[in-house]
């Protein structure tokens, strides 16, 4: 009996450890990835290559524009219901293997949707400016 034990933690050890070696060459390899381009890139720099660079055109006038936060705002809205949306596939999917409970959390999660729509309508975040 104490051998199954001795087992047991040998192979739980063996996962942590596979574990480890995978986090430290995760992390090992976009390191040394990044390293390696800092020490072999050339550094030439020059006037040119130290100016700004948009579509090759030169700026006139002040490039600092202001842009409404309504846009930001638009943008962000679009992009959690977009998101959340995609959480319904998995759902549409599965429907006829549901239970009553995946249901019931289904509904609940398009309930929480709904309001987070109606908040957003109500304080005038969908409207185009």
């Amino acid at each position: 009996m104490a051998n199954l034990h001795y087992l047991q933690g040998r192979i739980m050890l063996n996962e942590w450890l596979y574990l480890a070696i995978f986090m430290g060459v995760s992390f090992a390899l976009p390191a040394i990835a990044i390293i390696m381009a800092g020490v072999l890139n050339p550094k030439k720099p020059t006037q040119l290559k130290k100016t700004v660079y948009e579509c090759g055109i030169e700026t006139v006038g002040d490039v600092r524009i202001q842009f409404h936060v309504q846009y930001y705002i638009y943008a962000l809205v679009f992009l959690i219901f977009d998101v959340e949306t995609i959480f319904l596939f998995p759902w549409a999917v599965a429907y006829n293997q549901l239970t009553l409970f995946g249901i019931l959390e289904a509904i609940l999660f398009v309930a929480i949707l709904l309001g987070g729509y109606f908040y957003a309508w109500r304080k005038r975040a969908l409207e185009w400016i």
